[in-house]
């Protein structure tokens, strides 16, 4: 087959693999090329073991039916990182291996007021590991980047030192391999897997609670590391002293460190984040684009990646270019995105707390300027928040009509973009919502 040729067919192989894999989908697939395409097998050359590693776990199967559905017959689908295919782990050595996402690197965290000490700290412990900040305890709810941070710490280091011995696991499967350990009598195996490693990464730490055996193992881990100069860095949704049930010997050498905790992205962060996320795709969205998806989803980043999947996935199945009304129209059929189990009686709560103003004021006919604009507020966030119609939301607050709803729409919008003071009191309510709404 002549190379044009074998290159036309790869291109629609990539194109048809975008199509079935949206989530998935990243700019550095232009960097892909074909090492080989002979005998019912693809060899598909990588930018990098990392990119390789991605392909493999998250999208070999796209690529498998888009490679045959092109070429009409059956092919495997390798994958290879400077000239060597990709070699297939024992499933221990799988285990030690860290699997590495591409886009997990410092390059691509948007660093924001929310996250700047734990980004910064993650930095410092990565150009010296054991030395600064050790342990490293982050924090914050679930989808704030911890996990990215993690991930960006292993990059480094292996990038720094391509030896170094790393192991970064959940906490779940910390636990589930110490059991396995016990029930094949390879505790000792166990032992000197995690307590002779360079850095040891544990996420979601908080998933030892109630586990005495596997506190009491972490306990011996974590003293053997910490003796040698070893890099030991644990997350977690709650600081070492809130987490339920676990042993005051742990929560005290958790603070031997730095604790330092992630908070939710400020609007200004999530646009810079959606940008980001979608210049990894490859995809042209604009400021109005970005700032639509930022004001839509207050909750975490990984409800804004799947807006911006939900986006890209229309896009790419109706040949439509990305503007606003395009992605308001996608957005609109998405079942949650962070507001199904937010009500209007919410929204009215918090706001008059906030304003320290009676419901029945809110509802009534008053005008003047300290009751007038929360109401205009709880019209504004109701309508950003809920899919209740302009009429439902008027109903709310004394049977306005929808008219006057969108009057206070604008009115609000209008402040927000010209006024800083109104720009956070609105990201403050709509942050305290959602929270609510979840709990």
């Amino acid at each position: 087959m002549a190379g044009g040729e074998v290159e036309n067919i790869f291109a629609e192989i990539l194109d048809r693999a975008r199509t079935l894999d949206p989530v998935n989908t990243r700019k550095w697939f232009d960097n892909l090329h074909v090492v080989r395409l002979t005998g019912g097998s693809l060899e598909i050359g990588c930018p990098d073991e990392a990119c390789a590693q991605f392909l493999q776990s998250k999208c070999r199967s796209a690529f498998t039916k888009a490679a045959q559905q092109i070429t009409g017959h059956l092919v495997s689908v390798e994958f290879s990182a400077n000239g060597q295919v990709r070699q297939e782990y024992t499933e221990q050595e799988q285990k030690d291996r860290p699997t590495l996402h591409p886009d997990y690197t410092f390059e691509n965290f948007v660093v924001g007021s929310c996250n700047r000490l734990a980004h910064a700290s993650c930095i410092a412990v990565s150009q010296s590991p054991g030395d600064t900040y050790n342990p490293l305890f982050i924090y914050g709810n679930s989808g704030l980047g911890k996990t990215h941070l993690l991930q960006a710490v292993c990059h480094e280091v292996k990038r720094k030192s391509p030896s170094a011995v790393i192991q970064l696991l959940s906490c779940e499967e910390f636990v589930n391999r110490f059991i396995q350990a016990i029930e094949k009598g390879d505790l000792p195996g166990f032992q000197s897997r995690f307590r002779t490693v360079d850095t040891l990464i544990i996420d979601d730490v908080q998933f030892l609670r109630e586990r005495e055996q596997s506190q009491e193992e972490f306990f011996h881990t974590f003293n053997a590391l910490y003796s040698n100069g070893k890099q030991i860095i644990l997350s977690a949704d709650s600081p070492p002293g809130e987490i339920p049930s676990l042993e005051e010997r742990l929560i005290s050498r958790f603070n031997w460190g730095l604790v330092t905790r992630i908070d939710p992205p400020s609007y200004e962060t999530r646009i810079a984040i959606v940008q980001k996320k979608a210049h990894l795709r490859g995809l042209d969205v604009s400021e109005d684009v970005a700032g639509y998806v930022a004001r839509k989803v207050h909750a975490n980043i990984r409800e804004l990646e799947g807006a911006l999947t939900t986006i890209y996935a229309v896009s790419m199945t109706t040949g439509e270019k990305i503007t606003l009304e395009m992605a308001q129209t996608a957005l609109d059929g998405q079942v949650d995105l962070g507001t199904r189990h937010i009500r209007i009686s919410d929204i009215i709560d918090t706001v008059s707390r906030h304003f320290n103003i009676r419901l029945a004021d809110l509802q009534s006919q008053k005008r003047s300027q300290s009751i007038a604009e929360p109401r205009q507020i709880c019209m504004y966030l109701a309508r950003q928040l809920t899919k209740h119609s302009l009429e439902e939301i008027g109903g709310h607050l004394g049977g306005r009509d929808h008219t006057t709803v969108m009057h206070a729409y604008a009115k609000i919008e209008e402040l927000r973009k010209s006024d800083p003071k109104m720009h956070a009191t609105l990201e403050q309510l709509a942050g305290q919502i959602t929270q609510t709404a979840r709990a």
